[in-house]
């Protein structure tokens, strides 16, 4: 209750308030002893009594207070969204309303029923006696200062610091440890090494959460020549997925990564970015360094395969397939390189694709050699069933080999054309451990990896789930690469208490990337450099220590081992990691009559991927290039082209040198976002404003090019009123701090219309119209308040072939000195009568650009529709003066005396204007066809402004943040949203956004809801019940999530016409709003952000 309530009551007596105490308190201790021996029924004339008096207590409350009221708001005692109810028709208490709470038809029976509820309401009432009891000391106290409670609870508010702060060292040394959010740098807050057994949760630094994933995009410059892209094998458009996520369009940011890379998801898990794409970020001159790519990558495809949505063969491709895409190939393999060379084979139109495997399953060796806490199976099966749904077929336990398939079996079965991607499926190993076996505790890589996998990979091997391998004591990992840090790691959750890598050449020399044996290195693993393998001892059948001894580089760079210098490490285990081969014979024999090199493989053209056969392609680590996953991956992608060109070229078609090989397609690829407005059709409701970025007609021409649904021409007027802008004077905005770009949230201009001559523009249409028939040409014109100008101006444009006119009314700097733009547009009755004019010159649709810069903008749309006006554009940029610097001087400062004006400002900061001024004219004239500018900056913005009642949607700041090729990512994400809006198992999510899970960094939490924070000791707690959780043998160790088939069910998907207005019931006056529904924020104890429930 607050103290302005209490006010009310001072005047009450302190005793009449403790004898109504004491009367609550005797009638709440009888009915709990009836309640409780079960008396009530029985003794009911008692009760009736006990009701009566306490209906005389209260009822003489309510009249001494005046009104009850106070009771129902006062949170310290009631629900704040729920009166205090009494009596079987559950009626609020009130003074007008009690008397009759008690009529005739409140009988025995009613009053049994509830007994519950009236003791309750006993409580409350007694509750709030005793604090009206203490009234006297509370009116003494300052109604500016809070109590004591709640100056306690702001205590750590931050405060002005008027004098240092001295603390002694040992008192912070000791203190800190209850706040540290990371492990401790001393030896004794180490992590004991068995803390990860059992552990296969994701390590990597890469993984983001959306929040993440949304701030490190935005980071991105969006380069124009990525450098990024020229370092991924697969030629990624690295910019544009990254466009698409910083955009929310998770849909538009996986297909275009699943488009160059059918295994995106895998490669953004693994990739080693650092000597690839992120190598070559321009960003790395920048104090926060370069692009997670691979995070953002990971994330994307993750989002993705959450919505559960198949692939499919475009709709182009199936139209125009025939007898050739019936030709039959064959694929030995299932591993990165085969399963993106069938992917591709399959979105070029082929229908009999099949993939031989010689294991029970799936992957490669992404399934069997990459750790879990690396690469989740459930990321290759959801690339394996993005394959399977354009028609590859698998066949497990099939193996290329003299005894099952051979090459010259599958030609004489009809096969046209074959890759080989089977890897290098033997391990290399030196002479010291031809007699070592599992047994001894020798693993090789390919021993022990696949074991690790199939034990801790959930659906790897179906239902069975065998054990992982035992490691107890001390291992020895022989190696420096990729595989050996693999296999460190692994060896620590197989129970390892100590794991030391040991390789032949020093730090610098480790053929691992650095995410690797960073990796190694955080989990306490121990690097010996410099040391080569001498001999193993054993001792009662098993391993007990290994020698190594020293190695040198001479002054010739040549590498020696010094015999003189050696060293001894008692060992339990020794994994052998020194890569692969291929040594069967019979696997040879079944590739005759392939040509091979001196190293017993194919010879491979390293440019198109065939071999010595011409039907015959191979690719992955057996075709002697690729040395991870994503060159595997290029290497299936080279190999399509060229099988797909061998194959035609069987039918006597030429495919081109160059290939073109078809994106990736779903159903939302399928869904129609074409809108009609005024009779005009609109492929997309997305087109250029009229601004910088259509400055000439070349400009609106490259637009058309990249997809855009209309634009509208530079503002132009007749010759007699031509204006020269002597240079481009726009700037950054204010409004996004100290970021200089990309992504500005806000731009200021003072141009002015168009410098190019009306002649020019209305050729520029023509041409326009001629080349792209398909495409609308909105013509922006501005004249001074006269009639004849309008006139002779509209007219010219409805002949040059313009669509629609745009009539520029509110340029808000520069135009209306001259009587044009803002002049005119701010006057009711002018915009009316211009829009009269108008309406009598031309026959086509004609639109007037309204103002922001007015005190009701539904004034001015009303007297454009009274003029005869087809619907109207809002808004224009709003007047404003951006920057100021400390010397005074403004930016944009023009000439010597650095002068400037009110200029135009525009962007995402104008946005919330816009909608309001799109919504309030969609409700104030329903129907009324608006076309939206202001701060649309992607798919989500531009379907809000068609819920606000919009039916196109105009953009120029965005173009100006980034390129005219930002409306594939409009046009993707919006088919995105409503293919979404029609799936009911969806229903939860927020447009592309999932719903949020507890996670930190990025990576779901084990344990929840402890109540236990994330530092100090606490920390240690969790760590703990986490611990206990994974070492449980009944327990997963990892929660994946599969694709699975059917794939999300979708309804009926809206059309842009559905959409339009769809908020507009919802949005009006402050007084249709409830105020008893009431939002809280609640703070996560696991999430660094906040969420409002």
């Amino acid at each position: 209750m607050r103290l302005s309530q209490l006010a009310h009551l001072r005047g009450m007596h302190p005793d009449l308030i403790r004898r109504m105490i004491d009367n609550v308190s005797f009638i709440a201790d009888h009915f709990r002893a009836m309640k409780k021996e079960d008396k009530i029924s029985s003794d009911w004339s008692y009760v009736a009594n006990v009701i009566d008096r306490l209906v005389l207590i209260v009822f003489t409350f309510v009249n001494l207070v005046g009104t009850i009221l106070i009771i129902q708001n006062s949170p310290m005692l009631f629900d704040q969204t729920e009166p205090m109810k009494i009596g079987a028709a559950s009626r609020p208490l009130s003074g007008d309303t009690f008397e009759n709470a008690f009529d005739a038809n409140f009988t025995q029976e009613t009053y049994f029923i509830n007994v519950v509820e009236y003791c309750q309401c006993f409580e409350k009432v007694k509750k709030l006696f005793e604090i009206l009891a203490t009234g006297t000391r509370m009116a003494s106290q300052l109604l500016s200062k809070d109590p004591a409670d709640i100056e306690e609870l702001l205590s750590l508010n931050p405060k002005v610091n008027h004098l240092a702060k001295t603390v002694p060292s040992y008192e912070v040394k000791k203190d800190k440890y209850n706040w540290k959010r990371n492990a401790g740098k001393n030896c004794e807050s180490c992590v004991p090494n068995v803390e990860k057994e059992n552990d296969f949760r994701d390590i990597k630094h890469t993984t983001l959460s959306e929040r993440g994933a949304l701030r490190e995009a935005l980071r991105c410059l969006k380069c124009a020549d990525a450098p990024c892209q020229k370092s991924c094998p697969t030629q990624l458009d690295i910019k544009a997925f990254i466009t698409s996520i910083s955009n929310k369009n998770y849909y538009g940011a996986a297909r275009q990564i699943l488009s160059d890379n059918p295994l995106g998801l895998t490669c953004g898990m693994v990739c080693p970015t650092s000597d690839l794409c992120v190598g070559s970020c321009n960003l790395h001159a920048s104090e926060e360094g370069a692009i997670n790519i691979g995070g953002l990558q990971q994330f994307a495809c993750e989002v993705f395969k959450k919505m559960n949505i198949r692939q499919i063969v475009s709709k182009e491709v199936r139209q125009n397939r025939n007898e050739t895409h019936n030709t039959k190939i064959a694929l030995m393999g299932c591993g990165p390189a085969s399963i993106s060379c069938a992917s591709f084979l399959a979105r070029l139109g082929y229908t009999d694709i099949t993939i031989y495997e010689k294991q029970q399953y799936v992957g490669g060796l992404s399934s069997s050699e990459i750790p879990q806490f690396r690469l989740p199976y459930s990321a290759v099966d959801f690339e394996i069933q993005l394959a399977r749904d354009i028609g590859v077929k698998i066949e497990t336990g099939r193996a290329l080999h003299k005894n099952d398939i051979t090459l010259e079996k599958l030609k004489a079965d009809g096969v046209k054309a074959a890759f080989i991607g089977i890897g290098m499926p033997d391990p290399k190993k030196i002479d010291i451990f031809d007699e070592l076996t599992e047994s001894h505790g020798f693993f090789t890589s390919k021993d022990f990896l696949p074991r690790v996998a199939a034990a801790s990979k959930p659906g790897m091997c179906g239902c069975s789930r065998p054990a992982l391998p035992s490691l107890k004591g001390r291992v020895i990992v022989l190696g420096a690469g990729d595989t050996a840090f693999d296999c460190a790691t692994s060896a620590l959750r197989c129970g390892a208490k100590r794991v030391t890598v040991v390789f032949r050449k020093g730090f610098t020399g480790i053929r691992a990337v650095p995410e690797e044996m960073e990796a190694a290195r955080e989990e306490h693993c121990e690097f010996m450099p410099f040391c080569a393998p001498k001999t193993v001892s054993v001792k009662d059948g098993r391993i007990v220590s290994m020698q190594f001894v020293k190695t040198e580089q001479d002054s010739d760079g040549r590498w020696y081992e010094d015999e003189e210098q050696t060293i001894t490490l008692k060992t339990d285990y020794i994994i052998s990691a020194f890569g692969s081969t291929l040594l069967d014979s019979e696997v040879v024999c079944a590739m005759s009559p392939l040509r091979l090199n001196k190293w017993g493989m194919p010879e491979v053209d390293k440019t198109t991927q065939a071999t010595s056969e011409p039907w015959v392609f191979a690719g992955g680590d057996i075709a002697g290039v690729a040395e991870t996953t994503v060159e595997s991956v290029n290497d299936g992608k080279v190999a399509a082209w060229s099988m797909h060109k061998y194959i035609q070229s069987l039918h006597g078609n030429d495919v081109g040198s160059i290939a073109k090989l078809p994106m990736f397609f779903s159903p939302i690829d399928e869904v129609d976002i074409s809108v009609e407005m005024c009779g005009v059709k609109f492929q997309n409701p997305f087109g250029l404003a009229s601004a910088t970025p259509t400055t000439s007609g070349s400009m609106c021409r490259r637009a058309f090019e990249q997809g855009w649904s209309f634009v509208l021409t530079k503002s132009f007027g007749l010759d007699k009123d031509i204006v020269t802008n002597v240079s481009p004077r726009i700037v950054s905005g204010s409004t996004s701090g100290p970021i200089y770009g990309p992504n500005l949230g806000s731009f200021l201009n003072i141009e002015l219309i168009s410098e190019k001559l009306a002649r020019y523009w209305l050729r520029c249409i023509r041409e326009l119209k001629q080349d792209f028939p398909q495409k609308v040409v909105i013509a922006s014109i501005m004249c001074t308040f006269n009639k004849d100008d309008w006139t002779l101006l509209s007219k010219q444009c409805e002949n040059a072939g313009a669509d629609i006119l745009e009539l520029n009314l509110s340029c808000p700097h520069g135009m209306g000195e001259k009587g044009m733009g803002l002049a005119c547009g701010q006057d009711p009755e002018m915009v009316k009568t211009i829009c009269t004019w108008i309406k009598d010159a031309v026959k086509i649709p004609f639109f007037p650009k309204l103002t922001p810069n007015i005190t009701d903008i539904r004034t001015l749309a009303r007297a454009a529709k009274e003029g005869g006006a087809s619907g109207v554009t809002a808004i224009n940029t709003v007047s404003g003066l951006m920057h100021l610097r400390a010397d005074g001087i403004a930016w944009p400062a023009v000439g010597e005396e650095k002068r400037t004006t009110y200029g135009g400002m525009s962007g995402s900061a104008i946005r919330p204007i816009a909608l309001r001024g799109v919504t309030s004219i969609a409700n104030d004239l329903k129907g009324f066809p608006i076309m939206a500018t202001g701060g649309i900056e992607s798919a989500e913005t531009g379907l809000a402004f068609l819920n606000a009642g919009a039916s196109l949607l105009q953009v120029c700041s965005a173009v100006q943040n980034q390129d005219f090729t930002v409306v594939d990512d409009y046009c993707c994400g919006l088919r995105a949203l409503l293919y979404l809006k029609g799936a009911k198992s969806l229903k939860d999510w927020n447009g592309q956004s999932p719903p949020v899970e507890k996670h930190q960094k990025g990576k779901p939490v084990a344990v929840k809801n402890t109540g236990l924070p994330n530092f100090g000791k606490y920390r240690e707690e969790r760590a703990k019940l986490e611990r206990d959780l994974l070492v449980k043998s009944d327990t997963e160790p990892v929660r994946d999530t599969f694709s699975h088939r059917p794939d999300t069910a979708v309804e009926k998907i809206p059309t842009i016409q559905d959409v339009i207005g769809s908020a507009l019931s919802r949005i009006g006056s402050f007084d249709t709003l409830d105020n008893k529904q009431q939002k809280v924020a609640v703070i996560d104890d696991v999430m660094v952000d906040f969420f409002l429930h």
